[in-house]
């Protein structure tokens, strides 16, 4: 499959419009075109003996769950074990794509993948994703009406405003007298220049809506989630079905306060990867999640919540053998899908 046809496949699978703001998903590194790809290898890390390994395995596109390439690269040599991925990648003529937060949204990735864990249950993401696309720009919507006298004044300063689009005008009667109906969109910084403007200019009483443009709610899609399990379970019994689920012979686990290992679980917040930013602040009686800090744990066993960690590729590394079956059918059996076999959790109990 040509690489470009299969990014816009991948894209299709998981949007990167979901993604959070601060990652740097999609294609990272793209050989000369055209390049037809019929190897894809997944991994969750992207390490110099995962690259070595894609290499022997004559991979077109590496598909890295964690973005190997994150903050910018300012050169690319042999000093860095970052940029000898780049050169080791073009040489072989092997493109690199990142989906990351993606995956994690999406009702078939990684964070569902996750709850499998907890045995019997029923999730709903604990951030909800917002459609992308609608509306396409802008927070709010203004709508006011000016007579001829005023229009072209405010027009034209209007249009001086940044982050202003959708700018559209219509003939409107007001009381009587024909008007102009002037709508736009707006952020909220220009939201505040325009409302300043319109009333310089004594019109914010003709007719004008301020509207909040929500965009609506993806359903079962976004970051982390909050199971309801279909019946309580004693912690020490969850401990054992998420060890089972990883393949893990250990877990770090902090009991809540008031709880014992034999308390039941009822409801469990889990996010893969660091999880702490999504959880906090959830109510539940268990968070799992690959790794929290010392703060976070404290907070949460202090409210009662026991906290399981995993270490933090241990919660989504799993979900490749998974994905690997899902991209099968959504590429049609077009292309060869493999899984790293030298992709390991940096960590080990020793």
């Amino acid at each position: 499959m040509n690489l470009r046809e299969l990014v816009s496949a991948l894209n299709d699978f998981a949007s990167p419009a979901l993604a959070e703001s601060w990652d740097n998903v999609g294609l990272l590194v793209e050989p000369s075109p055209p390049h037809t790809v019929n190897t894809l290898f997944l991994t969750n890390d992207l390490t110099e003996e995962v690259m070595e390994e894609a290499v022997q395995k004559k991979a077109d596109l590496v598909l890295s769950y964690h973005p190997p390439i994150f903050t910018p690269l300012k050169r690319v040599t042999w000093k860095t074990w970052k940029e000898r991925l780049v050169v080791r990648a073009l040489e072989n003529r092997i493109g690199i794509y990142s989906p990351h937060t993606a995956y994690d949204a999406i009702p078939h990735g990684v964070n569902n993948w996750l709850t499998k864990g907890l045995g019997a249950c029923t999730s709903v993401p604990l951030h909800p994703s917002t459609a992308p696309s609608s509306p396409a720009e802008g927070t709010h919507r203004v709508e006011f009406c000016a007579d001829a006298e005023r229009l072209d004044a405010v027009l034209s300063k209007i249009k001086d405003i940044p982050e202003i689009s959708c700018l559209t005008t219509l003939p409107a009667r007001v009381e009587g007298e024909e008007q102009t109906r002037v709508s736009l969109n707006c952020s909220q910084k220009a939201l505040l220049e325009v409302v300043e403007l319109l009333s310089q200019n004594s019109l914010l009483h003709h007719k004008t809506e301020i509207l909040l443009l929500q965009k609506p709610l993806l359903p079962h899609t976004g970051m982390g989630r909050l199971c309801t399990l279909s019946e309580p379970v004693s912690l020490s019994d969850i401990i054992e079905r998420i060890k089972g689920h990883l393949q893990l012979p250990h877990v770090r686990v902090a009991v809540g306060a008031g709880r014992t290992l034999e308390s039941p679980v009822k409801k469990a917040a889990l996010c893969a990867g660091s999880g702490s930013s999504v959880l906090k602040g959830t109510e539940a009686d268990l968070y799992l999640t690959g790794e929290m800090s010392h703060h976070d744990v404290l907070d949460a066993v202090a409210n009662g919540i026991s906290v399981i960690l995993c270490e933090h590729s241990n919660t989504e590394r799993g979900f490749l053998s998974e994905l690997r079956d899902a991209l099968a059918i959504h590429l049609q059996n077009q292309i060869n899908i493999i899984v790293s076999e030298k992709d390991r959790d940096p960590l080990q109990v020793a």
